[in-house]
């Protein structure tokens, strides 16, 4: 359904993404996550055709976005951060005029919007001014104007943005409904709301995917093992002679009794299966009375801050290389017989004495900022 290829943007020297490659399948429900500035934005806006990418292709529904704007365009739904709303219309002139721009047919126009507008549940809003509605009901509207049309592929930017409680649940309900006819692309930092909606995530930093599996994998890929935690009504020697002897758990961890006549009992394996079925056949075959069993996994915010933090590091110079490259840049620079005779111990004492330059930052504002 989204074929993004070599994907590249960018502002002048700055790289805000930087040769994104990857594919979104039909009916699939992808979170995009990243620290500000990542590159989430600029590459939802690029596929949407609203930015023009530096290099690379973008195809929808097999339309690129470049070469065939309006066929791609016309299979694809858009709630930006900032929902794009007509403030003097009402509810129902803007999603009148949405229709009218996405050429949608007179005939069935009604029963379309009608229900769309249940389905977010902004029904009894129809004859409200759009700058009359709060922040919340403004973002259900930007999300209807994405669903006009019945698009292939709906992409979200921050959906949930300014709703309460109940209303991201209800937002979370409709986005998983979504899910079922639509491609949806979600970018929110509200991590939970990810986790609890996306079948897989892309996690972007420095305009690269520096991750992309489902949270259950990408959590066994970060810990390097799968843990289970079983509670059952044994003793804890009894459950430790049991599992010592397979080969799927690494080690067995005590974790105490929760209940009378119980223990916990965390059961590590490698990163590469789930162990669940594995151990719950070891307890049928060996009369261990199961009261409970959750995977341990790592939390989705774990999983992003463990990702972007290593991926952060890569490519970090050592202070030794950078005096190297430093080195040579000044044997290739004193190559030049002026740079070779020009006297540079000013500058060398600004940058050793940083707390003099510091109080001379209004000065060197003033000269350009060029301090």
């Amino acid at each position: 359904m989204i074929e993004v290829k070599g994907l590249t943007k960018r502002y002048g020297q700055h790289l805000a993404v930087d040769n994104l490659s990857f594919t979104i399948r039909d009916g699939e429900i992808v979170g995009f996550l990243g620290p500000n500035g990542a590159g989430k934005t600029t590459t939802m806006n690029i596929i949407t055709g609203y930015l023009s990418p530096t290099e690379g292709t973008a195809v929808v529904n097999g339309f690129d976005i470049i070469e065939n704007p309006l066929e791609a365009k016309a299979n694809i739904g858009y709630l930006p951060d900032v929902p794009p709303l007509y403030p003097n219309m009402t509810v129902w002139e803007y999603l009148n005029f949405v229709a009218d721009i996405k050429k949608v047919k007179k005939a069935g126009r009604k029963e379309h919007l009608e229900a769309i507008m249940e389905t977010v549940k902004i029904s009894d809003m129809r004859g409200r001014i759009n700058k009359n509605l709060s922040k919340g009901y403004r973002q259900r509207v930007g999300l209807c104007q994405a669903m006009v049309g019945n698009p292939d592929v709906i992409i979200l930017d921050e959906p949930t943005s300014g709703l309460d409680p109940k209303q991201i649940i209800e937002m979370r309900s409709v986005i998983t409904e979504l899910g079922k006819k639509h491609t949806v692309i979600l970018s929110s930092h509200i991590l939970s709301e990810v986790a609890a909606v996306c079948e897989r995530i892309m996690i972007i930093n420095k305009g690269r995917i520096v991750a992309s599996d489902t949270p259950d994998k990408l959590s066994s890929a970060v810990s390097g093992q799968n843990r289970v935690q079983i509670r059952v009504k044994n003793a804890f020697e009894r459950v430790n002679n049991v599992f010592s002897n397979v080969d799927f758990v690494k080690s067995i961890e005590n974790a105490g009794s929760k209940e009378e006549g119980s223990v916990d009992v965390i059961l590590i394996g490698d990163e590469s299966a789930d162990i669940r079925e594995n151990v719950y056949k070891a307890c049928v075959e060996n009369n261990l009375i199961v009261l409970s069993m959750k995977n341990l996994d790592l939390t989705l915010e774990e999983i992003f801050l463990n990702i972007t933090a290593a991926s952060s590091m890569e490519g970090l110079e050592t202070e030794d290389e950078l005096v190297d490259e430093f080195d040579g840049e000044w044997e290739e620079a004193t190559e030049d017989e002026n740079i070779a005779d020009t006297d540079f111990s000013e500058e060398i004492e600004e940058i050793q004495e940083p707390s003099e330059a510091g109080e001379n930052k209004e000065e060197g504002e003033n000269n350009d900022g060029d301090y």
